[in-house]
């Protein structure tokens, strides 16, 4: 596993933000959470290629400041896009509280996944109602802007709906469930489907370094036995699960494809995903 030492680098905000394109305010403000959160999915790919390649990637601030904001053609997974985004919001003056969260789509039992998910909590100064935010979420279902933390009110995020609701659960914390409304626009025939639970019971950067080992390296791990990616684009969100290609349009319109080989795979990742393929990494094993 890892060695958890933390390095003191100062975090680069204007770096970060250049990385991004974010040219607006630096206010510790609702405007300027829900911008930078927008614009860090807009900007950044989610990809889990170095744990495809057997490694457990470093959550090291500066060493994520290297891959993912001065390396431009990479991107990461959630503990390291919210480990990433945490600190930009610490920077920007908002409190971060970092939450693990229990990936619960397709589960007969929300109990019966693990807390492999990071997922973050932010305050803004003066503001009474905390946000959940989350820039590291791989899938169709992720939230586009932060939401407030109130149950049983539906929100629409940059053209996403979402909600939050509680799920009844033995212990003294309260259970929050994100969910996402899956249907074509203008259809009345969509379903809302839990994305992930969480309780308010804050995660420490040891924790994450433990859970993150332990996703990278698993061989039953899905990231560490087949490619997966995922990135907004202007008009939907494109997604590559092995050698199956999928995009999903704004207007809930879905196409997908199976890729053919090796350089298809290559070829997509660099063109639609804005990804390059470390040298000598094998993606169809």
């Amino acid at each position: 596993m890892p060695d958890s030492t933390r390095t003191t680098t100062p975090f680069d905000l204007d770096a970060y933000l250049g990385r991004i394109g974010w040219e607006g305010e630096r206010r510790p403000d609702a405007a300027t959470l829900r911008g930078v959160h927008l614009a860090h999915l807009r900007a950044v790919p989610f990809e889990n290629l170095d744990a495809l390649g057997g490694t457990a990637p470093s959550l090291d601030l500066a060493d994520l400041t290297a891959k993912l904001v001065h390396g431009r053609r990479r991107g990461g997974y959630c503990y390291e896009h919210n480990t990433l985004f945490a600190a930009a919001l610490e920077a920007l003056g908002l409190r971060v509280t970092r939450l693990a969260a229990r990936v619960v789509v397709g589960a007969d039992r929300f109990e019966d996944r693990p807390r492999t998910h990071m997922a973050l909590l932010a305050e803004i100064p003066g503001d009474p109602r905390p946000y959940l935010a989350d820039v590291g979420f791989g899938a169709v279902g992720s939230l586009l802007e932060p939401v407030p933390l109130t149950a049983d009110t539906e929100f629409h995020d940059a053209g996403r709906r979402h909600r939050l609701v509680h799920a009844p659960r033995s212990g003294p914390l309260e259970m929050w469930v994100l969910e996402s409304y899956q249907g074509r626009e203008g259809a009345s025939d969509g379903d809302w489907v839990a994305q992930y639970a969480f309780t308010l019971e804050p995660f420490e950067q040891p924790d994450y370094e433990v859970i993150n080992w332990h996703i990278a390296t698993n061989p039953r791990s899905p990231f560490s036995r087949r490619p997966y990616a995922q990135f907004l684009t202007p008009d939907g969100h494109v997604l590559l699960d092995g050698d199956r290609f999928t995009a999903t349009g704004d207007d809930g319109t879905v196409t997908e494809r199976k890729l053919t080989d090796e350089d298809e795979v290559r070829r997509l990742l660099a063109g639609d995903f804005g990804i390059d393929v470390p040298e000598g990494l094998v993606l169809l094993g």
